[in-house]
């Protein structure tokens, strides 16, 4: 019985290590290497799910984190963020990769 159980964890764990079908529609995914110059457009602009969104899409992202004045952040370096900085109306004030 134990080993039949173990069996059954290791092809449930290997199983989710699968890759993905791809996207419907053709759509390709993210590079995943952030350039923050295409979303220069959302400085000025109020954040939400919508903006950060499209913010993910034209930086070729596929993380972003919203920073708000004095919220405390991890140093690491990931190309595959965009940092969105906000001031404390909640207006994008800058855009940078890590």
């Amino acid at each position: 019985m134990f080993r039949t159980l173990s069996f059954a964890v290791i092809a449930l764990t290997l199983a989710g290590c699968a890759s993905a079908p791809p996207a419907a529609g053709g759509a390709q995914p993210p590079s995943g290497v952030c350039n923050a110059e295409g979303a220069r457009w959302a400085i000025g602009s109020g954040v939400n799910d919508d903006v950060v969104n499209r913010i993910l899409r034209d930086t070729s992202s596929r993380d972003a984190r919203v920073l708000r004045p004095g919220q405390p952040a991890t140093m690491d370096y990931r190309e595959d963020r965009i940092n969105v900085d906000v001031n404390d109306r909640g207006a994008i004030t800058g855009l940078r990769c890590g």
